[in-house]
């Protein structure tokens, strides 16, 4: 392949660009710094890396009790025990399907993607990406807003910061950025320590609360009472919790990054890239664990924030809003204890945002690339850090650090992964044959559907802010693409033996590529084809191998090449290419057979009748169109040096 010498980067463009793989010059993809371990030994055992998952996970519950009883009131802990159930038999049989099939942190895109070919299958899969983004992005602004919330509500702060939440959640959001452009190494061990100092303090808090629950015994009476009084009997309170359960669903937002930080699980030494047996073992525990852990406390939290705090402390301007266990922990012990409960709360929240950065950090990477529809920066961890965090900014300020507001948004991307993810595991089952489950799967997709379309309907703007990063990956993927157009982007170039030797034998001499359009490949179409060549060009003899290019997917960006020989009707040099461009693929053949050979090689085209601006389309498209031009210009920008450049004639 061509390669082109470039002046040595700069200091700040190489730390900038460390890690950057160069697929479309023929190097082998990387794995982004710090963010993949590789199969076997070098990964992390899955209890920690449970706890990476889990600054996500459990960190909710430093505002999920508050929105549970802003939503659901007096029967707030029954919502609370459906939205447990959901968990426990639909996403979670749902995301251990999804760890067998896609074990490297791709999750149910990945899945879906497979199922769908060409522009609608990338269309498709852009879509998705665009709620994945609302989903990490939010975590990083909610979390942060929420860490915010409790620095400025603590009693020691308030006076001090009183109206400054805005400026405090961008500053941790930046600091969130900051350790990511050092390095995100030892953000496991962080996260360890954070979920076991954070999940002891919860323990604490909620044994506390229903000591007091059972000592002041009136409380539990007064609050049965009032939710009997409220909805009647136990059917119509279940009834009303399940119409009230999608504004819970904040409660499964750690099922995602779940998987996506699934290619950090250790598993088994004998774990290889295609079967990670132990790896996709080990992740099941860590979602089964991390879903009972938060199961526990989701039931227990809202039941003692219900019965112990007066409603109105919920609402906006509250002392429990946005958080209900703080405000219990500084009630009930002290200043002190709340403070150090506080600190806690802040650090996880803020550390919540590293799990989802890392998520879209491993997720983007392996899509927008590939397909031609980000620039070459974006393979490098750096770059997109920067990205992400100046979004997270525009984002903070949209919502001016509002938890409450943001929380339809993060609902939104949430359910809609989580009902492709069930989808795409249905389907799975069912090409499986496996009946049992495929019924199953289909029922837990129905249920999520529906949350996610009745979350869609009460708070729209999820779905608003969902669909702008659509419009802006569709729109800077397909500006993207248009800039590479004439890229180069053939990933390896692999010849059989027969063609190895059709090339070794014209070596020789003069190296004659004619391009052509198989039709009926007969006697006669290549008989006639080499005398148009001749009589256009003025060139004597037969001594040509004609060049064929069946195009396959057209969408897909990079690939690589394998070319076949042949003879057909006794005489006729053949090489057949399948390519997802035939500029490219002839491109890349000419670039090789010059590199191996020492010789230039001409190659001989007809003109394409047509419109040029409808041809360029074809080739944008669907890989065909103007052929002649368009392979001279993708060789052109491989080798700008002429004298090296494989020459293109027309006729």
């Amino acid at each position: 392949m061509a390669t082109t010498e470039h002046p040595p980067p700069g200091r700040l463009r190489a730390w900038m660009l460390e890690g950057l793989a160069d697929m479309g010059k023929g190097h082998a993809p990387q794995a982004a710094p710090d963010t993949e371990a590789a199969p076997g030994h070098q990964g992390q055992r899955w209890y920690r890396v449970m706890c990476l998952t889990g600054v996500d996970y459990f960190s909710t519950l430093g505002y999920q009790p508050g929105i549970a009883a802003l939503a659901a009131g007096l029967l707030s802990p029954v919502a609370t025990i459906v939205l447990v159930v959901v968990t426990l038999a639909g996403a979670l049989p749902v995301y251990r399907r999804v760890a067998e099939e896609s074990p490297h942190g791709e999750g149910s895109i990945a899945m879906l993607e497979r199922l769908l070919s060409f522009w609608k299958g990338k269309l498709f899969v852009l879509t998705l990406l665009g709620f994945a983004a609302t989903d990490f992005l939010i975590t990083i602004t909610l979390s942060a807003a929420d860490a915010s919330t409790h620095l400025v509500e603590n009693p020691h702060l308030t006076s001090t910061l009183h109206d400054r939440q805005l400026v405090i959640t961008l500053v941790l959001v930046a600091l969130l950025g900051a350790v990511f452009l050092k390095g995100f190494l030892e953000a496991i061990g962080v996260a360890v320590a954070l979920v076991v100092v954070y999940l002891g303090l919860n323990v604490v808090v909620v044994a506390v609360g229903l000591w007091h629950v059972i000592t002041e015994g009136h409380v539990v009476t007064d609050w049965a009472d009032a939710l009997t009084a409220e909805h009647g009997n136990v059917f119509v309170m279940i009834g009303v919790s399940l119409l009230v359960f999608p504004k819970l669903a904040l409660g499964l937002s750690g099922f995602e990054t779940g998987v996506a930080v699934m290619p950090h699980v250790q598993g088994d030494p004998d774990d290889t890239a295609e079967h990670p047996r132990g790896r996709i073992r080990d992740t099941k525990k860590l979602l089964t664990t991390a879903a009972l852990i938060m199961s526990v406390f989701l039931i227990a939290t809202s039941f003692i924030t219900t019965v112990l705090i007066p409603e109105k402390e919920f609402e906006s301007g509250g002392q429990a809003n946005g958080r209900a266990l703080a405000y219990l922990a500084h009630e009930y012990l002290g200043n002190a204890f709340g403070t150090v409960y506080d600190v806690s709360t802040i650090a996880i929240l803020w550390f919540a945002g590293a799990s989802a950065m890392a998520g879209l950090l491993n997720l983007m990477p392996r899509y927008l690339p590939r397909y031609g529809m980000a620039p070459h920066w974006a393979r490098a961890v750096r770059p997109m850090v920067i990205v992400f965090t100046l979004v997270a900014f525009l984002v903070t300020w949209i919502f001016d650090a509002d938890v409450d507001a943001q929380g339809g948004a993060y609902a939104t991307g949430v359910l809609v992964l989580m009902s492709s993810a069930a989808i795409a595991v249905t389907i799975a089952a069912r090409r499986a044959g496996q009946r049992g489950w495929t019924v199953g799967f289909a029922a837990i997709s129905a249920v999520l559907l529906y949350v996610t379309v009745v979350n869609v309907i009460e708070r729209p703007d999820g779905v608003k802010i969902g669909a702008c990063f659509i419009a802006g990956i569709i729109l800077v993927s397909l500006l993207s693409r248009l800039a590479r157009a004439f890229e180069l982007r053939v990933t390896s170039v692999t010849l059989d033996s027969m063609a190895e030797r059709f090339i070794r034998d014209m070596a020789s001499r003069k190296i004659r590529f004619i391009a052509n359009e198989p039709d009926q490949r007969d006697k006669a179409e290549y008989r006639d084809k080499i005398e148009q060549i001749r009589q256009d060009n003025d060139i004597p003899g037969e001594d040509f191998v004609f060049v064929e290019v069946t195009v396959v997917d057209p969408s897909e960006f990079e690939s690589g090449l394998t070319v076949r020989g042949e003879v057909l009707h006794g005489r006729y040099r053949v090489l057949t290419l399948e390519s997802s461009s035939i500029s490219n693929a002839l491109a890349a053949l000419l670039l090789h057979t010059r590199d191996t050979t020492g010789c230039l090689p001409h190659i001989y085209f007809e003109w394409t009748e047509g419109n040029p601006f409808a041809n360029f389309l074809r080739f944008f498209l669907f890989g065909q169109g103007e052929v002649a031009p368009v392979t001279r210009e993708v060789l052109r920008e491989a080798e700008p040096d002429r004298d090296r450049r494989p020459r293109v004639h027309t006729g």
